[in-house]
């Protein structure tokens, strides 16, 4: 009797159980349903997972139960149904456009209109086959996890799926160590082949080494990988509960490389388009670069551009049709179109942007420095303070070879912030100055004529226009004499004003003329000459005078 009535009160509660679920997850009865409950549309979305499996997605509220509380009375059901071991068949019951999912007798859930989601496209029939199916499978995998026999064979199948992959991992790693010294001794020997020899060798063996073994890294790396994953995509489609992640790596693989296949499919004829592009602008840009050349040797003449423009200008049209080639191929490089793709541009802009402003400001000067033809090559300049021959004007600086060959290079904004002084230009009558003081004692005239004699005597400087002499300045105790004259090179000024000092000491000293001092105080009892007698003074030679210098060379 005892049995008997614990089993009459265990099929009551079942049926009180069935009624509760049936009555919760009743579809409305506007709908048409047979069961009068109250449904209505809830702003709450909850899926309704079973043993790590998504089953369906609950949106309606039924007797004032959110989608949530749905879910969670579905799962406890199911937990009782798998602890009884009633897992089969799942069924399903419609009327009047309601559904009710369950097992044997036991209503699980219950799908009404308002769960589908009609903008997916999605109908009352698609989703309730869906949900079955999905829930037939949780519930195997459920009833599965709870035999002991198939968890060790899933154990053993996962044991033996990491030894499998351990002998592949260390298979790769013996091939890579081999296919590595393997290519080591195929650069040798093509190194060998070539003559080179000693440190070249060395250098160009190591660097071939470098590359091939970074390139067999990349590729066993990428292998490595691969088996790794499916090994773990293996072992955990074992185990009933970890079975999803498994065959979610292993979809989402498949998915990924379908996905890539179809865009490189799908891109190959953007390609064609962008190698297109590049064609014909290079094309273009092979056409005007004769056109340029000729106009940089002058042996064409165009009245918009000078012959030492036309280099700048070339490159200038160069990049400019780069960059109408690049806006036109922008739009078929696969992925351009993508959100990833416009947060890099933007960034790699403003990384641009930010970092570009001290290089646009050089590369605006050199173009200022172009086309205003303030400097040219081979001119001798002063830039600041720095004096030398112009032997390069490129897009950012400008460089010099100065008198000690030293050479300078000027960033082109600071030439465009300083003053700079051309001494080429006008190189015929450039005057160059240099200056003594003469007391007042000695005649002004007798002065002039024998700095106008030590010019004479010095070469170097030009005849025409005649070098003359300017009386500066009438200071306290001296005349301030300035000789000016023109130089036949610019670039052998000091040689030149070296020489032409010596000359003036020699010529006053003939004449008996002192040359004061800056510092003059009173006369002194004998003038401050050097005798003829001691011009060449041990060491000094006869032949070593300033004449014995060659200057007619040119520096740079």
């Amino acid at each position: 009797m005892l049995k008997l009535s614990g089993l009459l009160a265990i099929v009551a509660l079942s049926v009180a159980l069935a009624c509760a679920v049936l009555t919760a997850q009743a579809p409305p009865a506007s709908q048409g349903s047979t069961l009068a409950v109250p449904v209505e549309p809830s702003g709450e979305t909850a899926t309704l997972t079973y043993f790590n499996r998504p089953i369906v997605v609950l949106r309606a509220r039924i007797l004032g139960r959110r989608p949530a509380e749905r879910a969670a009375l579905a799962v406890r059901t199911l937990d009782q149904l798998v602890a009884a071991g009633q897992t089969r068949p799942v069924e399903v019951r419609s009327g009047n456009g309601d559904v009710l999912i369950g097992v044997g007798k036991q209503v699980i859930v219950g799908l009404t209109a308002p769960d589908v989601d009609d903008l997916e496209g999605q109908t009352l029939q698609s989703v309730s086959d869906q949900t079955v199916a999905r829930l037939q499978q949780a519930l195997d995998e459920a009833a599965e996890a709870r035999r002991p026999a198939r968890l060790l064979r899933a154990g053993a199948f996962a044991v033996l799926g990491l030894g499998v992959g351990w002998v592949l991992l260390r298979a790769l790693g013996r091939m890579r160590r081999r296919a590595s010294e393997r290519l080591s001794t195929l650069a040798q020997k093509a190194v060998t082949r070539t003559g080179l020899h000693d440190q070249h060798a060395v250098r160009a063996t190591d660097r071939i080494d470098y590359f091939q073994r970074r390139l067999v890294s990349i590729a066993f790396v990428g292998l490595q990988f691969g088996v790794i994953y499916a090994l773990v995509t293996f072992i955990l489609r074992q185990f009933p509960y970890t079975r999803p992640w498994g065959e979610s790596l292993r979809e989402s693989l498949l998915t990924a490389l379908g996905h890539l296949a179809l865009d490189i499919v799908d891109a190959i004829p953007r390609l064609f388009t962008i190698c297109a592009i590049i064609v014909i602008t290079r094309f273009a840009i092979g056409l005007l670069e004769p056109w340029f050349d000729a106009v940089g040797r002058g042996a064409v003449k165009v009245p918009w551009m000078y012959p030492e423009t036309a280099k700048t200008t070339r490159r200038l049209v160069t990049i400019v049709l780069w960059l109408f080639a690049a806006a036109l191929a922008y739009p078929y490089v696969p992925g351009s179109d993508t959100e990833a793709f416009k947060g890099i541009s933007i960034f790699v802009g403003l990384m641009v942007t930010l970092g570009s402003s001290g290089f646009v400001n050089q590369v605006m000067s050199g173009v200022m420095l172009t086309y205003s033809r303030a400097l040219r090559l081979g001119d001798f300049v002063k830039i600041g303070e720095v004096e030398g021959t112009i032997i390069h004007i490129g897009v950012l600086s400008t460089k010099l070879k100065t008198l000690r060959s030293e050479e300078v290079t000027i960033p082109n904004a600071v030439v465009v912030s300083q003053t700079a002084t051309d001494y080429s230009r006008f190189a015929e009558s450039v005057r160059t100055t240099t200056s003594v003081t003469i007391g007042y004692d000695s005649p002004w005239r007798q002065v002039h004529a024998m700095l106008l004699l030590a010019a004479e005597r010095t070469s170097g400087i030009r005849r025409d226009p005649k070098p003359r002499v300017i009386q500066s300045a009438l200071e306290d105790a001296a005349v301030r004499y300035v000789l000016a004259f023109c130089l036949e090179h610019q670039e052998s000024k000091h040689l030149t004003l070296s020489e032409l000092h010596a000359h003036i000491q020699d010529v006053f000293n003939e004449y008996g003329v002192q040359i004061m001092t800056p510092r003059y105080e009173e006369d002194p009892e004998t003038p401050k000459l050097v005798p003829k007698q001691q011009w060449f003074a041990a060491p000094a030679r006869p032949d070593a005078g300033p004449d014995a210098e060659v200057r007619s060379r040119k520096i740079g």
